[in-house]
């Protein structure tokens, strides 16, 4: 199945220092865009106009580009100075490349890089600069909707109406929003509701747009009660005495607004050291490392970790394991840092967790039981701190790899229901053959998680995916299915709590002008 596109990014590019090939005259240079999102297999995206005689070219041809938060989507610019009118770029002189992510520029959102040649020595002074913006117009309408004397469908007691929305596209009515039910009310007053914009009329706001008005009946047999048709812009001139009550139109920030507006993802990994993984030093133990160097645990820490590491300008990631017996009392321990150092148990990049990792494991005792509360309480305790600067300035994603069955479900649950309410999401990821059922429950896709006392959860914040789904699939595939839904987890809370991103200056307004008010 496809993936639906999240969010496309226009990138503008700017040059300064290039080198100069031509003789008696300057370069003119031109840039090409390829990206490759598989591991080495690079497709040309696009490439700008040529600028005739400039060593500092601004390129005014944009390259627009789909973003996906999950996948680490790697970007080479290539310079070249342009002397022909052929298509092919292999006989143009080379000026110079520039490699890295996309999530590199947009956690950026503008970043500024010395150029390289092929044989990896600086080209020249040449530098490249990149600058990201989101393409997207992000106003929401905000309704209030009451009706007064409706029509009485219902032979025993009153009608139960709801409305629903509909835009105008170029094929016919397309269902934007339907409203809850009002049980048994011919003066009904719905529950305040949104609307994006794009759904409700792409942005235009003389575009029809059509409500339809129905008595609700459980067989399915919903009897129309009327219709009306009318655009955002009489939406908005309505007063409060007529029909509609009309609030107004915001904007809600996007997971980009948040991350160029200077939003860090902060990582942290939890280790099962439990029993059950069997002895690291057998080959059927799920700790065992391949003379490959690879084991289950380490192929999640990277496919997760190289995504995530993106965003997180320092790249420091604490890493944590439990279920072990640690040195060197013994005692068994459910949050001890890989490093053994309560004060910084920060590791460098994903390579330092890897390692970490390998220097822990012939340290410590494989015990148990498996508790996960403690490793999530530890993470909320910093997502708490992170709450009180009153900016969304930092969110937390805590990985568990994990080989089974939870000991302290209760506790657990509890710990996930106070999460819930901080900036932090969970993946988990099963290792081994272990029955995951109670995984399931924690991730809340089939119904709202409660604690043990009845306490929901405010939000879904938990994935679990077992890796076994993934043994035979590319490495970046188990990263795409626990990370694609950390970006609407992330504009969730954020919208939830109304936040707004660090940088007040990020630049949100839609290409169709300012928001109405």
């Amino acid at each position: 199945m496809a993936a639906s596109c999240v969010t496309k990014v226009e990138l503008t590019v700017s040059c300064e220092n290039l080198l100069d090939k031509d003789v008696g005259s300057k370069s003119d240079p031109l840039c090409v865009l390829l990206m490759d999102t598989s591991g080495n297999q690079w497709f040309e995206v696009d490439r700008t106009e040529r600028v005739k005689n400039c060593l500092s070219p601004k390129f005014a041809k944009k390259f627009v580009v789909d973003y996906y938060f999950e996948v680490v989507q790697k970007l080479r610019f290539g310079i070249y100075d342009i002397d022909n009118k052929t298509i092919d770029i292999s006989d143009d002189d080379f000026l110079g490349e520039f490699e890295c992510s996309l999530g590199q520029i947009v956690s950026s959102s503008k970043l500024t890089r010395p150029l390289m040649l092929k044989n990896k020595k600086p080209a020249g002074k040449g530098t490249i600069t990149i600058s990201a913006e989101e393409i997207k117009d992000n106003r929401v309408v905000n309704f209030e909707m009451e009706a007064r004397k409706l029509d009485n469908k219902d032979f025993f007691g009153k009608s139960d109406p709801y409305l629903e929305f509909y835009r105008q596209t170029e094929t016919g009515w397309q269902l934007a929003h339907r409203t809850e039910v009002v049980k048994n009310n011919l003066n009904p007053c719905w529950r305040p509701f949104k609307i994006p914009l794009r759904s409700l009329c792409a942005g235009d706001m003389e575009k029809p747009i059509k409500v339809e008005c129905y008595d609700y009946d459980s067989d399915g047999s919903h009897d129309l009660i009327g219709i009306f048709e009318t655009n955002m812009k009489r939406l908005q001139e309505a007063s409060r005495t007529t029909p509609v009550r009309w609030s107004s139109i915001t904007k809600e920030y996007t997971f980009l607004d948040y991350i160029m507006g200077g939003c860090q993802i902060n990582f942290t990994v939890g280790i099962d050291f439990t029993g059950s993984n069997g002895d690291p030093k057998s080959p059927d133990s799920l700790h065992y490392i391949s003379p490959q160097g690879v084991n289950e645990y380490l192929s999640a820490i990277w496919s997760v970790g190289l995504v995530v590491q993106d965003y997180d300008s320092d790249k420091m990631f604490p890493a944590f394991g439990f279920g072990a017996q640690i040195p060197p009392s013994w005692q068994v321990s459910h949050e001890f840092p890989l490093n053994f150092n309560p004060a910084n148990p920060f590791c460098a990049g994903v390579e330092g967790v890897v390692e970490a990792y390998r220097m822990c494991l012939p340290q410590v005792k494989l015990y148990g039981p498996t508790n996960f509360a403690p490793i999530i309480n530890h993470v909320a305790r910093f997502a708490l701190q992170a709450l009180q600067q009153n900016t969304a300035s930092q969110y937390y994603v805590l990985l568990i790899i994990t080989d089974g069955v939870i000991t302290d479900m209760d506790q657990t649950r509890g710990a996930i229901v106070a999460a819930s309410r901080l900036p932090m999401s969970i993946i988990i990821v099963g290792v081994g053959k272990a029955d995951f059922t109670d995984m399931e429950i924690l991730d809340g896709d089939d119904g709202r998680l409660k604690s043990i006392k009845g306490e929901p959860a405010v939000r879904d914040i938990v994935q679990f995916v077992p890796f076994r789904k993934f043994q035979n699939a590319p490495k970046e595939e188990l990263a795409r299915c626990v990370l694609a839904e950390v970006p609407g987890q992330v504009v969730t809370f954020f919208n939830m709590m109304k936040l707004l991103p660090p940088k007040p200056n990020t630049p949100v307004d839609s290409p169709n002008g300012p928001p109405q008010n």
